[in-house]
Formats: C-alpha cells, sequence, structure tokens
C-alpha cells in the first residue's frame, strides 16, 4: 500500500474537474510547453495521473501548477505534491530537491513535518546492500533523525524511530563487512577499530555480539589475552545464550592453554569469515550445529565466565518491517 496523501482530498477535488479541458500530451522535457490554462484545469489533469499511477506526467503538471499560477492558494500544495509524484516515480533526487525548496519557503506550513517525512523516505529506500557505499544511508540516517527530532509525537515521527533502529543496524553491518575482511587478511589492528565502532556507536544493533565474538578473534590472534578475555566475559554476561558465546568461551579457553604451554604467537590463529564455526549462524551444516551446541564449552578447558546476567534490552534479533500506511 502507498502513502496517503498529507491533508489533501485530491479524490473529492478532482470528481467535479476531471471533465475539464486539460493540456493536451506531455513531452519528454522535465517542463511542458507553455499553454494557459486555469489553476482548476492544470491541477485536475496532474491528480488525473497520480490516480493512474503515471506520476512522472503528474509531477509536471503540479510544476506546472506553480509556473503558470505563484499566487494560487494551490500552488503550495502542488510543490508538495511534485515532490510525491517524484517520489513514487523512484526520481528521488528530484523529490529531494522540491523537498528541500518546500522546506525552506514553507517552514510553518501545516504539511511541513510530512515533507521532512518523505525527504527522509527518499534516502531510506536507497539504502544499498552492506557491500556498496553507505552514502545514502548515513543521509537516512540524518534525515530519520531530524524527523524523530522535531516531530517526536506525530505518526511521522513514530515511523521514523522504527526505520532509524534499522538504518543504524545497517551501517553496523558494513562496519562488520569490513572488519571481517581485515581479519580475514590478518590486518588485525584495523579490524579491531572496525568491531569497537559497531560496540560504542551501534551498541543495541544485532551485530553487537559478533563485533565482541570478532574482537576475541583479532585479540587472540596478537597475543592480547587479557583484551580477548575482557571481550568474551563482555560478551558472556551480555549474551550468554548466544552462539557466538559459545565460540568465544572456546576460544579464550584454548589460548590460555596455550600461554601455559608458552607456544609462540604465530601458532594462534584466528578463525576467519569464510571458515567459521558453524555454530556462527551460517547454517550450512545444520547437523554438525547440533551436535555442537547440544554440549556446552566445558568448564576445565576454558575461562570461569562471569554471572550470566543478561544486560536490560540485549535481545538483539532484528526488527520485522514496519509499514506505516
Amino acid at each position: 500500500m502507498g502513502l496517503r496523501f498529507p491533508n489533501i482530498r485530491l479524490s473529492s477535488f478532482a470528481a467535479g474537474l476531471i471533465a475539464l479541458t486539460a493540456l493536451a500530451g506531455c513531452g519528454s522535457d522535465k517542463e511542458l510547453a507553455y499553454k494557459e490554462q486555469s489553476v482548476y484545469e492544470i491541477y485536475s489533469q496532474a491528480v488525473a495521473y497520480v490516480e493512474d499511477d503515471r506520476y512522472t506526467d503528474a509531477a509536471k503538471y503540479f510544476d506546472e501548477v506553480e509556473r503558470q499560477h505563484p499566487y494560487s492558494v494551490w500552488a503550495t500544495t502542488a510543490k508538495l505534491m511534485s515532490a510525491y509524484s517524484f517520489y513514487h516515480a523512484n526520481q528521488y533526487d528530484e523529490a529531494v530537491t522540491r523537498l528541500d525548496r518546500f522546506i525552506s519557503v514553507h517552514p510553518g506550513n501545516r504539511d511541513i513535518a510530512y515533507a521532512y517525512y518523505l525527504k527522509a523516505l527518499c534516502f531510506y529506500e536507497q539504502i544499498a546492500d552492506v557491500r556498496r557505499d553507505q552514502e545514502e544511508t548515513r543521509k537516512a540516517l540524518e534525515a530519520l533523525q531530524d524527523v524523530v527530532t522535531r516531530f517526536p509525537t506525530t505518526p511521522y515521527g513514530r515511523d521514523a524511530r522504527l526505520k532509524l533502529d534499522l538504518t543504524r543496524d545497517h551501517l553496523a553491518g558494513k562496519e562488520m563487512d569490513i572488519g571481517r575482511f581485515y581479519l580475514s587478511r590478518r590486518h588485525y589492528l584495523a579490524a579491531v577499530n572496525r568491531f569497537k565502532t559497531v560496540i560504542d556507536v551501534y551498541g543495541n544493533t544485532s551485530h553487537v555480539p559478533e563485533a565482541l565474538h570478532r574482537l576475541n578473534e583479532a585479540y587472540t590472534a596478537l597475543g592480547l589475552y587479557d583484551q580477548a578475555q575482557k571481550a568474551a566475559a563482555v560478551l558472556g554476561y551480555n549474551y550468554t545464550a548466544s552462539d557466538w558465546y559459545k565460540d568465544s568461551y572456546g576460544l579464550a579457553g584454548s589460548a590460555q592453554k596455550r600461554v601455559a604451554k608458552i607456544e609462540p604467537i604465530s601458532a594462534i590463529t584466528p578463525v576467519p569469515p569464510e571458515s567459521s564455526p558453524k555454530s556462527a549462524g551460517t547454517g550450512d551444516n545444520p547437523s554438525a550445529d547440533k551436535e555442537k551446541l547440544a554440549a556446552p564449552p566445558s568448564p576445565t578447558d576454558t575461562i570461569t565466565p562471569p554471572s550470566p546476567v543478561p544486560a536490560e534490552g540485549s535481545a538483539s534479533a532484528k526488527k520485522p518491517w514496519y509499514k506505516f500506511w
């Protein structure tokens, strides 16, 4: 289901006006050839195109309302509806341009909250896979936060909060992807910096348990066993039931054994992402997964974990997709 119109009764307005003579045809240019018409004729044709899902054509006619009748009461509404039409046509840059102009010229308009929200959606719907550049994701985060800050009690603010959580989770996923790459290439310090960013900046996302486990791996590879134990302890304290904790628990114990035998640091090899334990959630070998997780780590050959008291709100399952309309 698409977005609803922001306090604009288009259908009722259009019902008595669609029969009027409209501008004929639509060229490929962004701006229509000038042909003087009344505001009612132009606006009603734009509405007709919206109802027929011809959003690019609708945007041209909404722009034409402002061009021919800039001082009419419908010109302000037409600016917002032009952005709305470009948004639905997936022409996000055009939509954002018009929304920025609407926001700067009409900051006190009754639909200003919707304008900010629609701008955030333009960035939000361009969020790409974590393996690609996340510039649009960062813009979405900033725009959604703007909506939450300015209009916290509106329906737009409440929906923006949910989308904000998903956006932050996505940015954390990008940091994890880069960190795993560095870890697999044995660039341990670079990997540590990425995983610490996930923990410090995106601490309420679903990626924190894995980030703590990967820190354990990286520190172990560097021979920094105290830091590795601390990462495992934090993971165990907050995410006792996590599969990542079971892996870190065993890894820390193995590191202690190697230290006791005075093994060289080079003998300690972290588990790279490509061959990570099946309990890490890859799902490639369910039977081995089940067998591994059936028996908890033995306390005789691992470190003693802290008391399993999860921190409040530690559940990391990603929230389901939410649609406001």
